[in-house]
């Protein structure tokens, strides 16, 4: 018997995953969506998501995955929980090779989306929504008129520490270097915020606190000298890693390792699309994410037809 060969394949079941499954299936292509875990991604693990179009009061990131999937499927898309260790995505029809088994797909929506990078602190996990957080405007609310340091010196670091400096009653922007790396754009409003503190050539060494944060340990990466700065959130902000190992040198990567992708969600690949975090793109949120699950499942059934691709 012949291996069933799926009219699209989606790696990946969070926002920008389950949307181009939706739109996908809803078109009539045979849709299969491979999550590694749980569906969701990091939305999953939000507590109350805010900012996301029709729900006034919010909605915890658990429910709003499960609504995502529940949808999708009712149109008709497949999940299996399998991880892509490696794929060939150059030819007609497209392989993907999983733990489980082995996919086969005429078009190919890469949506494993992005993780933040850790401190790697003792109580960094355990604390992780705690008052340890990896995105100031999905939580910056919870700290209005109260302290918060966030740990980075690039670009989203300072734009974190601006974000929050309109709801927290203290910021503290510690960086490891003498200079921030930020470009000039965000300087000036950096230093007309009187509320944030930059805090240089210092490292986070400890979260100070068990069940809440209390505060931060810090060291001076120059004279060795530590101290402890009191505040109700930590921030960090030291970059994202895109989940693009197991795609080897056929798609086109950035410096940082995402996929080189517009907002049309091309790749260098004919029939591979890139959708959500894993892609280039200035704003990684679950609103423009799912606008590229909808762009890329749009395209998809175009090469489909363009291409008249019958297998």
């Amino acid at each position: 018997m012949s291996k069933r060969i799926y009219d699209t394949v989606i790696i990946g079941g969070g926002p920008s995953g389950y949307s181009a499954a939706l739109y996908a299936s809803r078109a009539g292509l045979d849709t299969l969506v491979i999550e590694k875990m749980s569906a969701g991604g990091q939305m999953m693990l939000t507590d109350i998501i805010e900012n996301y179009p029709g729900f006034k009061d919010g909605i915890d990131g658990f429910t709003l995955s499960e609504n995502m999937r529940i949808q999708a499927e009712k149109y008709g898309a497949e999940t299996v929980y399998d991880e892509i260790s490696s794929c060939e995505l150059s030819g007609t029809v497209k392989k993907l090779c999983g733990f489980s088994k082995e996919y086969l797909a005429k078009t190919v929506i890469i949506a494993a989306g992005a993780s933040p990078r850790k401190l790697g602190l003792d109580k960094e996990e355990k604390l992780t929504g705690r008052g340890v957080h990896y995105c100031a405007h999905c939580d910056g609310r919870f700290y209005k008129d109260k302290t918060v340091a966030v740990i980075g010196g690039g670009n989203s670091a300072v734009a974190d520490a601006l974000y929050l400096s309109k709801l927290a009653k203290k910021v503290y922007l510690i960086h490891r270097r003498d200079t921030l790396r930020a470009t000039k754009i965000y300087l000036q409003p950096l230093s007309q915020a009187s509320n944030i503190e930059i805090i240089y050539d210092s490292v986070a060494e400890d979260i100070v606190g068990e069940n809440r944060i209390d505060g931060l340990k810090i060291r001076n990466v120059k004279d060795s000298k530590a101290r402890d700065i009191t505040c109700d959130g930590i921030f960090i902000s030291i970059g994202r890693k895109p989940e693009t190992d197991f795609l080897g040198d056929e798609i086109g990567l950035d410096d940082s390792g995402y996929i080189i992708a517009g907002e049309d969600t091309k790749t260098n690949l004919s029939g591979v699309f890139a959708a959500g975090d894993v892609r280039t793109k200035r704003l990684r949120q679950v609103v423009t994410a799912v606008a590229d699950g909808a762009v890329s499942a749009e395209l998809a059934m175009e090469y489909i037809e363009r291409e008249n691709i019958i297998i």
